[in-house]
């Protein structure tokens, strides 16, 4: 038992043709695995995770959905006014949040700003708001600004805020500084060449993210109505509540339809820019 521990966990020494003995470490594969397991158990347990209620259980998701189609083709028509306000406070809160967090996300660049206390504050701050779900933002944002799309806007923007912060700030910290120095170095001021040398290399990455932030945020604000913020959300909880599931199933046709149609804009908008 100790030598199969000893060959799996511990390094060996091996002799070179030369002479020199080497220190051989084993993988550790069997290791993670073995972890992964145990973890896979832990969860099992804690959860209380039941195959076979899934197995017996599962078929009714199916039935559900079953009933939204048909979808009710009729209701269309209710149906454009929500979908345009999910569309628009998507835009704008995309918008207002990848903007407003360009200087945050400068300051929390380990390449750009060297001061660790500065960092370490701006970087906790961005994952403080990276950390707070976007239903809990749009709650908080119902009371203080009232139910509405401005509340929903309110909440994508912050959610915004903090995803593309921490993308762009990972983005600036793996460009090339040689223009950026060569630049100070010619007489250049740090904001001068910050803008001449790094933002012409995270401009393109910058505004992929940007879209593809904005092609998440529509279907985020779609489930925003919950809990009062306006948009497609506050019809689809009516409709699920009356479990009128035929008109449920013409908003997911519309919803899907519009998601469809921003995802191939936007695929084709990224292509250009790379």
């Amino acid at each position: 038992m100790k030598k199969n521990f000893s060959k799996l966990f511990l390094p060996r020494k091996l002799k070179l043709s030369n002479g020199k003995e080497v220190l051989e470490y084993p993988s550790k594969t069997p290791l993670i695995i073995l972890l992964l397991v145990i973890a896979i158990v832990v969860s099992v347990r804690i959860t209380g995770f039941n195959l076979m209620t899934l197995i017996e259980r599962g078929k009714q998701f199916f039935t559900i959905i079953g009933q939204m189609f048909p979808p009710k083709w009729d209701y269309i028509n209710k149906i454009w006014t929500p979908l345009f306000d999910t569309i628009k406070m998507s835009l704008l809160g995309s918008v207002i949040g990848s903007l407003a967090v360009i200087p945050f996300s400068i300051i929390a660049s380990s390449n750009i700003v060297k001061n660790r206390f500065i960092l370490s504050i701006s970087r906790l701050f961005l994952s403080i708001i990276r950390t707070l779900p976007t239903l809990v933002i749009a709650l908080i944002a119902t009371y203080v600004f009232g139910l509405g799309t401005f509340a929903g806007t309110v909440a994508i923007a912050i959610f915004t805020f903090a995803y593309v912060g921490k993308k762009l700030y990972e983005q600036i910290e793996t460009v090339d500084m040689g223009a950026y120095e060569a630049a100070q170095a010619l007489g250049a001021s740090k904001p001068r060449s910050f803008f001449n040398a790094i933002i012409p290399q995270v401009l393109p990455a910058y505004l992929s993210t940007c879209l593809f932030c904005f092609e998440g945020n529509v279907r985020h604000a779609a489930i925003l109505g919950y809990v009062g913020a306006g948009g497609l959300g506050l019809i689809l909880n009516e409709k699920i509540g009356w479990r009128e599931y035929s008109s449920v199933g013409m908003i997911l046709v519309a919803l899907f339809s519009a998601v469809v149609i921003i995802e191939m804009l936007s695929h084709y908008l990224r292509n250009k820019l790379t």
